[in-house]
C-alpha cells in the first residue's frame, strides 16, 4: 500500500516538473517571439528616418560600439515618433549627431620633475 502512494506521489511530481519545463519553454518562446518583432519595427522606422550611408555608417559604428548605437537608435526614434524630423537623417547629420552624443574626452598632461 505504501508502495503505490509512494509511486503515485513520484508521478504527480514528475507531471508537475514537466508541466512547469512546458510552461517556461513557452514562455521563452513568447518573449523571444516579442523581441523579434519588437527589432522587426525597430529595424522598419530605422529605414524610414536615415539614408543608406547613414544606416550603413551607424551598422559599422555597431561593430565596436554597440550599446552605445542602441542609445543613439532609441533617441532617433523618439525623434521620429514626436515628429521633430521633417526628412530622412542624411550621413553628415548622423556624423554631427554622433559627435554631440559622444563624451567628451579628457586630455591628460603629465609633468616629469
Amino acid at each position: 500500500m505504501a508502495d503505490d502512494e509512494l509511486a503515485d506521489l513520484r508521478r504527480k511530481r514528475l507531471e508537475q516538473i514537466q508541466k512547469q519545463q512546458m510552461d517556461s519553454q513557452m514562455m521563452a518562446a513568447q518573449q523571444e517571439q516579442a523581441q523579434q518583432e519588437l527589432e522587426a519595427k525597430k529595424a522598419a522606422v530605422m529605414r524610414s528616418i536615415l539614408t543608406p550611408e547613414a544606416r550603413e555608417r551607424l551598422n559599422a559604428i555597431r561593430m565596436t560600439r554597440p550599446e552605445f548605437v542602441t542609445q543613439i537608435e532609441s533617441q532617433l526614434i523618439m525623434l521620429a515618433q514626436s515628429g521633430r524630423l521633417r526628412s530622412a537623417i542624411t550621413d553628415e547629420q548622423l556624423k554631427a549627431i554622433l559627435k554631440q552624443a559622444q563624451p567628451k574626452k579628457r586630455d591628460i598632461t603629465i609633468t616629469r620633475k
